[in-house]
């Protein structure tokens, strides 16, 4: 099953780590900034339409924001 916080917290460390605000990026992936704080706090989970512009938003293809999620839940499934 899909983990909502893991999703949120790989997409708020990439945003982080790419020195981008909530407003960018959710400017950028034409969403709300409270949408995207929700998504990050794992409160929602984002549709395959708005995970895809995330990942564009953050200038990244969504196989490797999906790749480095599937990677985290392997680590708290060990």
């Amino acid at each position: 099953m899909l983990d909502s916080v893991i999703v949120g917290s790989v997409i708020q460390r990439c945003r982080e780590q790419k020195g981008l605000s909530q407003e960018v990026v959710s400017g950028l992936a034409g969403i709300g900034r409270t949408h995207l704080s929700a998504i990050e706090r794992g409160v929602r989970k984002p549709t395959l339409e708005t995970f895809y512009r995330i990942g564009e938003a953050l200038s990244m293809p969504p196989s490797a924001l999906l790749a480095m999620i599937e990677e985290e839940m392997v680590k708290v499934q060990s």
